[in-house]
């Protein structure tokens, strides 16, 4: 997709708050600090639309950006961030669980992972956690360009191995640095707002 208008239109925090155009959805989880808003910022072609925040924990509402009136990414908080607090985790938690368990417009979850490690106990739980009502998941292993090149199968065998990884999901490396990855990320997309 050619990707000319962006709008961050809003962030909510209850169904309430959704946007109500109908437009698919399309999430994006990971830890903190995973680079959510760097893999955003590249497949709307812009530097700095989505807030990169040197303050891991920043995002706490899911934000909704309109693609092109055509499609919408949310951008839901990112997890296992041992600052902030429990009640803080666990109010964010249900949030989150709302809006992944009972929204029709979501078409599908981009699942980040780090390329450089294996994924974490909260990585495994989310891509479970997913499986479980049944969402179409891309898993995008972000830093893919701090990895040497020799080692990426590696790397994406362990990232596998460690989330149980099953078809029909599918798996992507990715770099925000050099861009690869970018049109593979696009094609899960317009394959799955096409679906309906």
């Amino acid at each position: 997709m050619e990707v000319h208008n962006v709008e961050l239109v809003m962030s909510a925090v209850a169904p309430a708050q959704y946007p109500t155009t109908g437009y698919p959805e399309i999430a994006l989880v990971g830890r903190s600090n995973v680079g959510k808003s760097s893999l955003t910022n590249v497949l709307i072609n812009r530097n700095s639309y989505a807030r990169t925040s040197s303050q891991p924990g920043k995002t706490q509402t899911l934000n909704f950006y309109n693609v092109e009136d055509q499609l919408y990414f949310v951008d839901v908080p990112g997890y296992g961030y041992a600052k902030v607090s429990k009640t803080e985790r666990e109010k964010w938690g249900k949030m989150i669980e709302t809006y992944l368990s009972t929204r029709p417009q979501l078409k599908g979850v981009i699942s980040l992972v780090d390329a450089r490690h294996a994924p974490s106990e909260d990585d495994v739980a989310m891509y479970d956690w997913l499986h479980y009502y049944q969402i179409p998941i891309l898993v995008v292993a972000t830093k893919s360009d701090k990895v040497v090149r020799g080692k990426w199968n590696k790397s994406e065998s362990l990232i596998k191995k460690t989330l149980h990884f099953s078809e029909p999901d599918e798996f992507q490396l990715f770099s925000a640095q050099t861009k690869m990855g970018k049109d593979q990320v696009w094609q899960w997309i317009e394959k799955r707002i096409g679906e309906d």
